[in-house]
């Protein structure tokens, strides 16, 4: 039985896509009083390629840096997939059945659940707060898979972002390659959509971000570079090459939400990620927009 009883609400279900969601706000200047984020010393100093894309939703302002290189998305895509579940009206208490052939690397909660399966409620939750990775597939699965993924992507006015494997192959971040990437801004423009924008009913919206809210894997990314005071409702992710990312929706006391992607990625294959750097970079940003 769907979520929303009401014959008006399936119907509109069944026909709008995630679209409508997102018409951001022109875009306005930092005031002169704002310090010039130096993204590049960071850049240097970690011996990372970093990209970053922030906007103020009140003001509009915002904090650009390489914000239409592609990077690997790698496990940041578990927000969409969770937002495209969201929108079709699935009934979040049906039970979602799989079996150990199922299982894929880094699976916390879903091991514990072979053969009984978990309430797809549980299954967003296992992804968006634990980034369990087989929660992941099963998304996928629920939706129709990557392609039916980036229909939802490209019906939020998404033409850049490329979705392509499932978990954890996506996380092959090989350079060069397309598959599985996209831009900061275009990733921005998707966040702000799904969790801001009118995409999703304010129900919707709220299931989505008190998920966000309570992340477990964010502790040391960008919930390490906010002034205390501020909410974060982020996610996470991790690929070879170095790939660390994470986007997230932040609220500052009294002020409009900002919306916050930060991706990066180093030459090397077996690279070590770097926590730090993001969290410095949201420190960058957040003394660009005060």
């Amino acid at each position: 039985m769907s979520r929303r009883l009401t014959l008006a609400s399936a119907a509109l279900a069944a026909v709008v896509s995630l679209t409508a969601c997102a018409t951001p706000a022109p875009a306005a200047t930092a005031p002169a009083s704002a310090p010039k984020p130096d993204f590049g010393a960071l850049k240097h100093s970690f011996g990372a390629r970093l990209g970053v894309y922030a906007v103020d939703t009140g003001s509009g302002r915002e904090v650009a840096y390489r914000a239409d290189e592609r990077f690997a998305y790698a496990s940041t895509h578990k927000v969409f997939s969770a937002a495209a579940i969201l929108k079709r009206d699935d009934d979040l208490n049906q039970v979602i059945k799989y079996q150990a052939g199922d299982l894929v690397t880094y699976s916390p909660i879903t091991e514990k659940h072979v053969g009984t399966g978990m309430p797809l409620r549980d299954v967003l939750d296992a992804a968006l707060r634990y980034s369990d990775n087989t929660a992941a597939n099963l998304m996928f699965r629920q939706i129709g898979g990557p392609a039916a993924l980036g229909a939802s992507l490209r019906g939020l006015g998404d033409i850049t972002t490329h979705v392509d494997r499932t978990e954890p192959t996506l996380n092959e971040a090989t350079p060069g390659d397309l598959r599985d990437t996209t831009t900061p801004r275009a990733w921005a423009a998707d966040l702000r959509g799904c969790a801001l924008g009118r995409g999703l009913t304010p129900d919707d919206q709220k299931v989505l971000l008190d998920m966000m809210r309570a992340n477990t894997t964010g502790a040391t990314v960008i919930r390490a570079g906010v002034p205390a005071g501020w909410q974060v409702a982020d996610k996470t992710g991790s690929a070879e090459y170095g790939g660390r990312n994470d986007i997230a929706v932040l609220w500052p006391p009294h002020r409009a939400p900002i919306v916050l992607v930060l991706l990066s990625s180093k030459p090397a294959k077996d690279a070590k990620s770097e926590d730090k750097l993001l969290a410095r970079a949201t420190t960058e940003v957040v003394r660009a927009l005060p």
